[in-house]
């Protein structure tokens, strides 16, 4: 695997996240966003992954509880040693770099991982323009949480070095990257992908052939889709919903919760796709549109300030 530039297309929870820590890893980073408001919107999120790491680091000096397996391979580090991992941090921020230009964002790529928005109408027009701009040495991946590579290869103008590497929230601490090829996908490719994922500091999660929604979603989706018909049909609010399935099963965060982690955005496109979504007075169509009524007054999750929760 000899990837050295990376470019990171989106910049929303996750985007961000992968950038940051790719970056940190110590990796060459840009960041592709859609226009100047994007590049602006994203720098306090950068800012936040910088002081999240910072101040988790320096925590594990005195609790080793706070240590993140996404920092180092083990947590038996000296105080030194997490100091020069926080200077890494520093740099790694200062090093990123941002742009709107597909041609300054692919020209000198090895890697470029997408993670936009949950909805083929945004990927297959990127993926097609991107297309005009990379060299033949570019991999291409996608982040998508739901969507099977096989239904953008065809666009992308590489099938054989795309495919699928996903990511869980807060990569830092929750390690996993499902790597997913599609049956066009060359092994060779796949297998640098999964090699990039552990130079990261993620655990490949290796799927033998596509899965919509891979492993971890396969799981977690129905659980948040629970959560949320719960929460339309008016059965229970938010708290009470995470509290029961908190207190009930030892559990970290209940459904709610999580869904302001993932953003409510990523989970109205996800729900969206769902054929009986646009079916007034059907359970999916509910959804839908409480979700809208909160996107549309900004209470878009945790990055946001504001979900189902304030921050």
């Amino acid at each position: 695997m000899d990837f050295k530039n990376v470019t990171v297309a989106g910049s929303g929870v996750l985007g961000s996240q992968i950038a940051f820590q790719t970056a940190f890893k110590g990796f060459d980073v840009t960041i592709w966003l859609r226009s100047e408001g994007s590049i602006e919107r994203a720098k306090p999120k950068l800012e936040r992954l910088k002081g999240i790491y910072l101040q988790t680091m320096e925590a594990w000096k005195t609790n080793p509880q706070a240590y993140c397996r996404g920092f180092a391979d083990s947590p038996d580090l000296s105080a030194d040693e997490i100091d020069a991992l926080k200077e890494k941090v520093v740099e790694a921020f200062d090093s990123l770099k941002m742009t709107t230009s597909y041609e300054e964002a692919a020209k000198d790529a090895d890697l470029i991982i997408e993670a936009i928005a949950e909805d083929p109408a945004q990927k297959i027009p990127f993926y097609e323009e991107l297309a005009k701009y990379m060299p033949e040495k570019t991999v291409l991946v996608t982040n998508s949480s739901t969507l099977l590579p096989s239904a953008f290869a065809e666009y992308t103008g590489r099938p054989e070095k795309y495919l699928a590497l996903h990511f869980a929230n807060n990569i830092w601490a929750q390690n996993t990257a499902e790597v997913m090829g599609h049956p066009g996908t060359d092994q060779k490719y796949y297998d640098q992908v999964a090699e990039f994922a552990k130079a990261i500091g993620m655990v490949p999660i290796c799927l033998k052939k596509e899965q919509p929604a891979y492993v971890l979603n396969t799981l977690l989706v129905p659980f948040l889709g629970a959560g949320l018909e719960l929460w339309a049909k008016d059965v229970a609010d938010p708290e009470t919903i995470d509290m029961t399935w908190e207190l009930a099963t030892g559990a970290p965060n209940g459904p709610m919760k999580i869904i302001d982690v993932v953003g409510l955005t990523t989970v109205y496109n996800i729900e969206m796709m769902k054929p009986e979504a646009q079916e007034p007075g059907t359970l999916s169509n509910k959804i839908v549109t409480a979700l809208k009524e909160k996107i549309d007054k900004g209470e878009i999750g945790i990055n946001a300030g504001k979900g189902f929760y304030e921050y």
